[in-house]
């Protein structure tokens, strides 16, 4: 519980983490599908849609799906199928195949290499951008000369060293998979994220910049791949006057309803990424003088700050201890952490989150290969190991801060008057 005396009024309405954020738009489009009842997987919403994403992007094809890890599983279908062939029937396009791997990361970026049969090789974090870090790709590729497939994510919203690990990748023969959830509107050196990949994924689930409430899309580069995706995501039926299947399909498709939500979102991106912008600034500014740092970016790139998140300073740690599913810690004079900033922030009814438990640190994938610059450690760390990688000393000091767009000055400011007490 937060202990410290303190006179902060919770908030009649609940700041949240990340909520969408609606115009109006939406509903003339999503009433158009009723009305012209096209409310299936096909739809003007969805053809749209896919034109708008790559008119903005720049990509040259883009499939509407039904979530970001749907189009994170066809891209591994993809990515196997063009690397190893079509395989053993109900093996996956993967089946054997060791696949590098973002560590720090939602467990979407890594389950669909699972799908499909791979293994997932956790590559370590670096302080930089918080991202893939790419020495340790080089690393990687000296232990397991072999491997083929890259998935990397783009943490928060921020690029990672994208130009780098694209140079790695193309050295290696490489494919590169980049997983563009989180980071829709973000650019390297004014090129946006989601197309350094050969293969790249974004998502419109409702905590993100623009949403639909759920779906998705892969980002390719030519119209064969485009037309195999959309086949294998309406369950790849085969040209014929009956239902004829001779490969595995998968319910997939983007609904033309949902799509007519994200088709009002995308009309207001450009005012999304500033509202989001503006909302991390404040955190900087507002939290100058305490020992933390802002969630850091490269100078030549530009986040879209999704979420907003701050580290601790080592020194300004109090205890925090954590199993696999509890944790404590010991409230020190003028010291914190980030479950003693959690419970503060919850006290007034606004939501903050944790970062990112890394991969290698999860139970499921405790046996899972990590490398690091220095080399490869067999089996991952579990929690009471946390602070051994940079993964794990990021999610031990660090925590992600309420970044609603919807969210107020006034209740930014409280949040952060609330923040300083942790440290009083």
């Amino acid at each position: 519980m937060f202990k410290k005396e303190n006179n902060f009024k919770p908030f009649d309405k609940k700041v949240w983490l990340a909520s969408p954020k609606m115009h109006g738009e939406e509903l003339k489009y999503v009433t158009e599908a009723y009305e012209t009842n096209w409310m299936s997987t096909v739809g003007a919403n969805i053809n749209e849609v896919e034109r708008l994403t790559c008119e903005y992007i720049g990509c040259q094809y883009a499939v509407g799906l039904s979530s970001g890890t749907a189009a994170l599983h066809m891209a591994m279908k993809l990515a196997g199928e063009k690397l190893y062939g079509k395989g053993e029937f109900g093996k996956g396009t993967l089946a054997g195949k060791r696949v590098f791997c973002t560590d720090m990361t939602f467990d979407a970026t890594v389950n669909p290499v699972v799908y499909e049969g791979g293994i997932p090789v956790f590559i370590e974090t670096e302080y930089d951008t918080w991202n893939m870090n790419p020495k340790a790709l080089e690393k990687a590729f000296e232990i397991y000369p072999e491997v083929k497939l890259v998935v990397l994510a783009n943490l928060y919203g921020t690029p990672a060293k994208l130009p780098e690990i694209r140079e790695i990748c193309d050295r290696h023969g490489a494919i590169l998979i980049e997983d563009a959830a989180e980071s829709l509107g973000a650019s390297y050196d004014g090129k946006m994220t989601g197309t350094f990949g050969d293969i790249g994924v974004i998502s419109f689930n409702g905590n993100k910049l623009i949403t639909g409430s759920s779906g998705g899309e892969i980002l390719l580069k030519t119209k064969e791949d485009a037309d195999k995706v959309r086949k294998w995501s309406t369950q790849a039926r085969e040209n014929a006057p009956w239902y004829q299947h001779e490969e595995l399909g998968f319910n997939y498709r983007m609904s033309n309803v949902i799509a007519g939500v994200i088709r009002g979102q995308m009309e207001h991106v450009e005012e999304h990424l500033q509202g989001k912008k503006e909302i991390f600034e404040r955190y900087k500014e507002g939290l100058k003088g305490l020992p933390v740092a802002m969630n850091p970016y490269e100078k030549i790139s530009s986040p879209n700050f999704w979420l907003s998140c701050m580290i601790l300073k080592e020194e300004a740690m109090c205890r925090q201890d954590r199993t696999d599913t509890e944790v404590s810690f010991m409230p020190e004079h003028g010291k914190s952490c980030p479950t003693e900033i959690l419970e503060a922030i919850a006290s007034i009814n606004a939501e903050g989150r944790p970062i990112w438990k890394p991969m290698h640190m999860q139970p499921i994938y405790k046996n899972n290969a990590f490398i690091t610059e220095t080399g490869v450690f067999e089996k991952g760390c579990l929690a009471e190991d946390e602070r051994r990688s940079i993964g794990g000393d990021i999610f031990h000091r660090g925590l992600c801060l309420p970044s609603d767009i919807n969210m107020t000055k006034e209740e930014q400011d409280r949040i952060m008057e609330v923040i300083k007490a942790c440290f009083a």
